[in-house]
């Protein structure tokens, strides 16, 4: 049974380019399985998580959304070996597009994704921690936009990155190539914490534990508005945040919070598995 298509099953068979894993808490991890690869991108790979993200986006039991990579790294980007020139423009056009539609799927997921970065991130898996909601790293990890090395410079990933970094900090990594380590990665902001290996679980539990605790209707429509105003004017941005808002406020889990703040006393969410 594919662990793509049943995201209820426990695991994925070892030979899946991506094993989903669901605990009792809702919690679901999303584990690239190319390690012989480095969890390179391929059309596969991309597809397999496209197709995740797309049962997840309907599945009110998920919560959160955790993002690993199998072996030694992260991700090294896209498969260089479908990038070769007898692809063709159209090959490559495609391939680059769909890497874009699952980025965009990322964000349209109600659930919070957590990127959990042990090692290498580089081009576009750097491009997959940036465009993540929130990112915990080893101090052993390291990220690059590295594309400029080879001549092509990493326009795709400069989408989130520049999103998420400060412009000279992100033009540094997009100019350079070089490689930056999880310390300077969690100080110019591409990831939220950087921790000593052993704590890397720890650190992730953390943060999956937190979200947990809050209802599960409050994170989807705050992630949801977070993202549209992002894109927005200062005038539109607080329109839509007042008009989100409102709409939050008359939720039953709201309306129970406070309550229980008035009573004082914990709250007791309805739509929290």
């Amino acid at each position: 049974m594919s662990a793509v298509n049943d995201l209820a099953a426990p695991a994925a068979a070892a030979s899946a380019v991506l094993l989903v894993d669901r605990d009792a808490r809702g919690v679901v991890t999303l584990t690239l399985n190319r390690p012989q690869a480095f969890n390179a991108l391929s059309r596969e790979l991309l597809q397999a998580l496209r197709d995740a993200l797309a049962a997840l986006r309907e599945d009110a039991r998920a919560r959160v959304v955790v993002l690993r990579g199998a072996g030694k790294a992260f991700c090294a980007g896209h498969d260089l070996r479908e990038m070769r020139p007898q692809a063709g423009s159209e090959g490559i056009h495609d391939l680059f597009e769909l890497c874009g539609k699952c980025m965009q799927d990322l964000v349209a997921l109600p659930q919070p994704v957590i990127a959990c970065v042990h090692g290498m991130a580089t081009a576009a898996g750097c491009q997959l921690v940036a465009q993540a909601d929130l990112a915990v790293a080893s101090l052993q990890a390291r990220f690059a936009t590295s594309g400029v090395n080879l001549g092509l410079f990493c326009s795709t990933p400069s989408v989130p990155l520049g999103r998420n970094v400060p412009r000279k900090r992100a033009m540094e990594m997009l100019l350079t190539g070089d490689f930056i380590d999880a310390a300077t990665a969690a100080e110019w902001g591409l990831v939220n914490r950087a921790v000593a290996p052993e704590q890397l679980e720890a650190e992730l539990e953390r943060l999956v534990s937190s979200i947990l605790a809050k209802p599960a209707q409050a994170i989807a429509l705050g992630k949801s508005q977070f993202y549209r105003q992002m894109e927005m004017g200062l005038a539109g941005a607080y329109q839509l945040a007042s008009q989100t808002m409102v709409c939050n406020f008359h939720e039953p889990d709201t309306l129970e919070g406070v309550q229980a703040f008035l009573e004082k006393r914990p709250p007791s969410w309805k739509t929290t598995p």
